[in-house]
């Protein structure tokens, strides 16, 4: 969970994880028109306690961007805890693809809310998401299982290949076969 919630009672957490949650399935689905008042109402709550966590439209979409970064770098370690690290790897490589796949339906939110000056809620995104591959390919690199010489943005780059040419939904399987080739190339080959 993202933000300064630790002063919060675990009753307004709760609530402000659902309306984290609906808000990024509204905003993937209807972009900037997503109706604030329907969210709260999806979320259980009412739209104050909307307005209590989040008091504009651009905070609600920032926070919920920010939540689904935060969702799928910090499943790093329970991934690794779980998975030899290849393995590790090619799950969290199926999550970053499906976290992909939300961004680009919030996408002209989120530019909405750049070019409102306020923030821009890619700024920290990228450091984060290098940082979670950085430690999955060192645990890989560790075990002798994957490769030590990769550069974790070149990865991440080519997860987001792999979403921008398997978009349609249809194509979900053929995503999935690419990201094995690419977990592949990954894979360390002694000399």
């Amino acid at each position: 969970m993202t933000g300064n919630t630790r002063g919060l009672r675990a009753d307004a957490r709760r609530n402000r994880q659902r309306l984290l949650d609906v808000a990024v399935r509204a905003f993937s689905e209807r972009g900037t028109d997503a109706s604030l008042e329907a969210i709260a109402k999806e979320a259980g709550v009412g739209i104050g306690t909307l307005y209590r966590h989040f008091p504009t439209r651009e905070a609600l979409l920032e926070a919920a961007y920010r939540n689904e970064v935060a969702r799928v770098c910090d499943s790093v370690e329970e991934l690794l805890a779980q998975y030899p690290p290849d393995q590790a790897m090619r799950v969290w490589m199926d999550r970053f693809i499906d976290y992909l796949a939300t961004k680009q339906g919030m996408a002209d939110a989120l530019k909405a809310v750049i070019a409102s000056g306020d923030s821009d809620p890619f700024a920290e995104s990228l450091n984060r998401i290098s940082t979670a591959i950085s430690t999955l390919l060192t645990a890989g690199a560790e075990a002798g299982v994957l490769r030590s010489d990769v550069d974790p943005l070149d990865v991440g780059f080519s997860l987001g290949g792999i979403m921008l040419i398997t978009t349609d939904k249809g194509l979900r399987d053929r995503a999935g076969r690419m990201l094995d080739l690419l977990l592949d190339g990954l894979r360390h080959r002694a000399d």
